[in-house]
C-alpha cells in the first residue's frame, strides 16, 4: 500500500488539502464555516463539529484523488470514523487520496526570529499508531518571522531531525519551516531558507517533502523541485485570499497546493449539500488548475 501511495503522490497530479486545524486554531475554522462558539459548550462538542464538517468535505462528491492526492489529518480526524470506517482508511479506499498526519505539538515561544516545534515525546507512539492506521506520511509545523541566521538554521535542522525519527517509522515527513507572508524581509529569510534546506537535503536517509510559504521570486524554491530528495514541493497559502494564492501558486514551476483556509472559504454548514458540493467543487477546480500550471 506505501508504495501505491508513493507512486501516487510522486506521479498524481492534483494537490494535497489541509484538514489539520487543531484546538487553537478550530474555533476560527468552525466560525468560519457559520458556527459560533456558542453552538458547543466543551472542546469534545467542539471536536464533533469539526469532524462533522472534515467527513462532509471528504465525502463530497468533488473530493477525489483526481485532484486531490492527499490529505493533512488532525491526530483527533485519524483517530475517529467516516461512516463507519477509520478516516484515513476511508480517504485512500473510498477517495483514492493519500493520508498525512499532522504530529507537531504547537510552537516555542520566538527566539531569534523563529520558532521551533515544542518538545514532542510520545513522538514514536504517536508515529506507531499513525503507521497502524494506515498513515503515509507525518507534517509538522515551524514558523519564521525574521531573516535570522541562527534562527532559520535552528528551525530547519529540527525539521531534518523529526524528519529522520518519521523515516526511521517508516513514513514521509513533510517538512513545514513556514515563512510569515508579512515580515519586511521576507526575500532574504526564504534566501536563507532555500539554503539551509538544500544543505539538509544532502544529509537525509530518504527523500522528504517540503511544505513552504508562497515565495516572493516566482520560481525561487526550484532548486528544492528539482532536488532528487525532494519527492514534491508544496504550498501553504499562508493568509492569502484563494485567488491570489492561486495566482502565486500558477507562477511557481513545480510546486503544489496544501491549502486549509484558501480550500474552505466560501463554505458554510448552513449550505445544502448540493451547493456545499458546487462550491468546494469550484475552490477544488481553482486550486488544482493552479497546481498543475507550472
Amino acid at each position: 500500500m506505501a508504495k501505491t501511495m508513493m507512486e501516487h503522490m510522486r506521479k498524481g497530479e492534483g494537490f494535497i488539502a489541509a484538514l489539520d486545524q487543531s484546538g487553537g486554531s478550530t474555533p476560527k475554522a468552525l466560525r468560519l464555516y457559520g458556527i459560533t462558539e456558542d453552538a458547543y459548550s466543551n472542546e469534545t462538542e467542539m471536536y464533533d463539529l469539526i469532524h462533522a464538517m472534515r467527513a462532509r468535505i471528504i465525502k463530497s462528491s468533488a473530493f477525489t484523488g483526481d485532484k486531490v492526492v492527499g490529505a493533512i489529518l488532525f491526530e483527533q480526524t485519524m483517530d475517529r470514523d467516516i461512516d463507519g470506517i477509520p478516516t484515513a482508511t476511508y480517504l485512500w479506499e473510498k477517495r483514492g487520496v493519500v493520508p498525512f498526519l499532522k504530529i507537531d505539538k504547537g510552537l516555542e515561544e520566538e527566539k531569534n526570529g523563529c520558532q521551533m516545534l515544542k518538545a514532542m515525546p510520545t513522538l514514536d507512539a504517536l508515529l506507531e499508531r499513525a503507521a497502524e492506521a494506515g498513515i503515509f506520511g507525518t507534517k509538522e509545523r515551524s514558523v519564521i518571522s525574521a531573516a535570522d541566521p541562527m534562527g532559520i538554521a535552528s528551525v530547519v535542522a529540527q525539521q531534518f531531525e523529526v524528519g529522520e525519527q518519521v523515516l526511521g517509522a517508516g513514513m514521509v515527513p513533510i517538512l513545514e519551516p513556514e515563512v510569515t507572508i508579512s515580515i519586511a524581509d521576507k526575500i532574504d529569510a526564504e534566501a536563507m531558507l532555500r539554503d539551509a534546506l538544500l544543505a539538509g537535503l544532502e544529509t537525509v536517509s530518504s527523500p522528504v517533502m517540503l511544505k513552504l510559504s508562497l515565495p516572493t521570486i516566482d520560481n525561487f524554491y526550484l532548486p528544492l523541485v528539482e532536488h532528487p530528495n525532494v519527492i514534491k514541493v508544496v504550498a501553504l497559502s499562508g493568509g492569502y485570499a484563494r485567488n491570489d494564492a492561486n495566482a502565486i501558486l500558477a507562477r511557481n514551476k513545480g510546486m503544489i497546493a496544501s491549502f486549509s483556509r484558501a480550500l474552505t472559504e466560501g463554505l458554510t454548514a448552513q449550505m445544502t449539500d448540493a451547493e456545499f458540493d458546487a462550491a468546494l467543487g469550484e475552490a477544488i477546480d481553482s486550486i488544482y488548475r493552479a497546481s498543475i500550471a507550472g
